[in-house]
C-alpha cells in the first residue's frame, strides 16, 4: 500500500471538525433553530479538556453531552468550545477542544459525524501502518448515552432534570454491556417526542 505523506485522513477530520465548529458558533450566536439539537461525544482524557474532578471521576474516558434545553454561555473559539451545563442540578463549566471530539449527532435531521481522536491520528506515522478510517456519517440506529440534558440559561437554583442522568435506569431495559469501560449505546426512540 502506498504511503500517504499528505495525510488525507487528518485533513478530512480537521475539515469535518470545522463543520462542528460552524454549527456550534451559529447556535451560540443565534440559538438552536427549529428542532435541531446536538449530541456531542468527546474523550475526557484528551489534552485541553477541562472538567470538574467529580465529572472526570464519573466519565473517566468518554462523555456525551446534549445541547438542547439546558445549556448556557456557549462560547466557540477556533480550537474548541466552552459551555455551562447542569449535571444532577449542579452547574458545571466544560471546556472541550475540537481535537477531543469523538462524535457529533443531530437527531432532528439524522446527521452525524464520527471522529478518531486527533492524538491517535497524529501518532500513526506514515511508515506503512494502516491509517485510521476517515470520519463517516453515522446511521440513525443508535447514539451514545447523554451525560445530561441542557438549557439555554443558567438555573437560578438547582432544579430536577427532565431526564435522568442514566436513562436506562428508569426505562425498564437491562443496562447494555460496557466492553472495556467504553460508552454506552441507547436507542434514539427514547429521546423522540411521541
Amino acid at each position: 500500500m502506498p504511503t500517504d505523506y499528505i495525510r488525507y485522513d487528518i485533513l478530512t477530520q480537521n475539515a469535518l471538525r470545522g463543520v462542528v465548529r460552524t454549527v456550534l458558533s451559529d447556535a451560540a450566536t443565534k440559538g438552536l433553530p427549529g428542532e435541531h439539537h446536538f449530541y456531542v461525544s468527546f474523550d475526557t482524557r484528551a489534552p485541553g479538556v477541562k472538567l470538574s474532578p467529580r465529572l472526570l471521576a464519573q466519565y473517566p474516558t468518554e462523555m456525551t453531552i446534549v445541547l438542547q434545553h439546558q445549556f448556557w454561555d456557549l462560547t466557540v473559539t477556533e480550537d474548541g468550545f466552552e459551555v455551562g451545563l447542569s449535571f444532577n442540578g449542579i452547574p458545571e463549566r466544560l471546556v472541550v477542544p475540537l481535537t477531543a471530539l469523538k462524535g457529533f449527532f443531530d437527531p432532528s435531521v439524522q446527521f452525524g459525524l464520527e471522529f478518531a481522536v486527533q492524538s491517535d491520528l497524529e501518532a500513526d506515522e506514515p511508515d506503512g501502518e494502516q491509517a485510521p478510517a476517515a470520519p463517516t456519517a453515522l446511521k440513525p440506529v443508535a447514539t451514545p448515552r447523554p451525560a445530561a440534558v441542557h438549557k439555554t440559561t443558567p438555573p437560578a437554583a438547582p432544579e430536577p432534570l427532565p431526564m435522568a442522568a442514566n436513562p436506562s435506569a428508569d426505562a425498564g431495559d437491562p443496562p447494555p454491556d460496557k466492553p472495556g469501560g467504553g460508552g454506552e449505546v441507547v436507542r434514539l426512540d427514547r429521546f423522540r417526542k411521541k
